[in-house]
């Protein structure tokens, strides 16, 4: 178990995806471009591509990122984020939130 101090130190915020690609040489990865309460938009490469026959569908959805972990280089390209998801053997879901919560907004 962790403190409630330490729990404090994570940073989770509402990031807007602006774009996906997917990275050619993995079945498993795709890249994001998302948009936060910052000047420039964050590189998040993520383990998502499976669940989405068309990544397109991903622009334009705002959901919640672990935003001050370490960049950690991924096939190479530094992810800037973690992406937050639910999942078991019967269900992937991003953890969205609606459209008119603000990029940036933390989750407390």
């Amino acid at each position: 178990m962790i403190t409630i101090d330490e729990f404090k130190k994570g940073e989770i915020s509402i990031g807007e995806i602006l774009s996906v690609e997917t990275i050619e040489a993995s079945e498993k990865l795709l890249k994001l471009s998302v948009k936060f309460a910052e000047e420039k938009p964050r590189t998040v490469v993520s383990g998502i591509r499976k669940y989405f026959a068309d990544p397109q569908v991903l622009v334009g959805v705002k959901c919640a990122f672990a935003t001050n972990l370490e960049p950690r280089p991924l096939m190479g390209i530094p992810s800037e984020a973690m992406i937050l998801a639910v999942s078991n053997d019967e269900i992937f879901s991003l953890l969205k939130v609606s459209s008119d919560v603000p990029v940036g907004l933390r989750v407390k």
